[in-house]
C-alpha cells in the first residue's frame, strides 16, 4: 500500500468517526418543538411550585407525555413562593403560582394563566339567603356568625360544612376567604369529597358549604358574593372575589420543549383537561 492510498483510508475513517458522533449527538438533544409532528419532541421538564396547581399539572403532563413519550415531564410542590423563586433561578423550567406575583416578582419571568380556580358558596334552595359579602362568609366559617337570621335569613341555625385537611379546594377557600387571621371553626362538618358536601348540602335547609364552580347543580344553591353571582364568566373578568389565577411562570420566554408543553395545556385538548375541574383560560 503506498503511503497515498493509507492517508486516503485515514481520512474516510475519521469522516465516518465525525458523521457518526453528529447522529448521536443529535438523539441526545432536545428538540425545539417547533414544526415537529407529535411523539417525535424529546427532552426533559421540570415544574415546581403551588400544590394547588400540582394536581392539574400532573393530569396535563401525563397528557403531554402520552403524546410524546420521549419527553420527562416532572411535577413537584413546594407552594406558590418557591415555584416563583425556582423559575427566578433556573431550579424549575417552570414555577407554577396559585397567586398574583407581586410587583418586584415579576422581573425576567414571562406568566402565562392556563386557568382560574372558582369556588362557590353553597346554601340548601330552600334557604331564603341568596346573597353574602365576603366578609360575612369569612365570619360564618369562623363561627362568629351562627344563625342565619344575623344574615338576613331565618331564625335558625347555621350548620357549616368543609372539607378535610389537605384538600386543594379547602386550601383555596382558607387562602381566599379566611386569610392569615381567622380559621375554619371546629364544629364545621368536614366532607372527604366536593360530592360530599354539596350532599350535606343538599339535605339540610340550615347547611353552608363551599365547593368548586365546575360542580353546582340545580340540588344546591350558589349565592352571590358581594353582590356578584359565581360564573365562568365573573371569575375570568375577575368581578368574583373567591377565585385565583393558576399560573405558569418561565424565566423569559418559553422556548423548545417547554413551550410546546405550554402550548398543549393552552391547546383545546389541554383546556378540556382543565376544564373537568377548574375554569380553561382558552375556548
Amino acid at each position: 500500500m503506498t503511503v497515498k492510498t493509507k492517508w486516503l483510508g485515514v481520512v474516510v475513517a475519521l469522516l465516518l468517526v465525525i458523521v457518526a458522533a453528529a447522529g448521536c449527538a443529535g438523539k441526545g438533544q432536545t428538540k425545539t418543538g417547533e414544526g415537529e409532528q407529535p411523539g417525535s419532541l424529546s427532552g426533559s421538564i421540570k415544574i415546581a411550585g403551588s400544590t394547588s396547581v400540582q394536581p392539574l399539572s400532573e393530569e396535563l403532563a401525563d397528557a403531554f407525555m402520552n403524546k410524546n413519550p420521549n419527553v420527562s415531564v416532572m411535577v413537584a410542590g413546594g407552594g406558590s413562593s418557591a415555584g416563583i423563586k425556582a423559575a427566578q433561578d433556573g431550579a424549575a423550567h417552570i414555577g407554577a403560582s396559585s397567586r398574583e406575583l407581586k410587583p418586584e416578582e415579576k422581573t425576567g419571568l414571562t406568566e402565562t394563566v392556563i386557568a382560574k380556580d372558582g369556588i362557590a358558596i353553597i346554601v340548601n334552595p330552600k334557604n331564603g339567603v341568596s346573597e353574602l359579602t365576603l366578609d360575612q362568609i369569612k365570619k360564618i366559617f369562623a363561627g362568629e356568625i351562627t344563625n342565619w337570621k344575623d344574615v338576613g335569613g331565618k331564625d335558625a341555625p347555621i350548620n357549616v360544612f368543609t372539607r378535610e385537611e389537605g384538600s386543594g379546594t379547602r386550601g383555596a377557600f382558607e387562602e381566599i376567604v379566611m386569610g392569615k387571621d381567622k380559621k375554619i371553626t371546629g364544629k364545621a362538618g368536614v366532607q372527604n369529597a366536593t360530592g360530599a358536601v354539596r350532599t350535606a348540602v343538599e339535605r339540610d335547609e340550615n347547611a353552608i358549604g363551599y365547593i368548586s364552580l365546575g360542580s353546582l347543580n340545580e340540588k344546591v344553591k350558589a349565592v352571590t358574593v358581594d353582590g356578584v353571582k359565581p360564573s365562568e364568566e365573573t371569575v375570568l373578568n375577575g368581578t368574583y372575589k373567591i377565585s385565583r389565577p393558576f399560573i405558569y411562570l418561565t424565566k423569559g420566554a418559553p422556548t423548545g420543549v417547554v413551550k410546546a408543553y405550554i402550548d398543549f395545556v393552552l391547546s383545546p385538548e389541554g383546556q378540556k383537561i382543565v376544564g373537568e375541574k377548574y375554569v380553561p383560560v382558552r375556548k
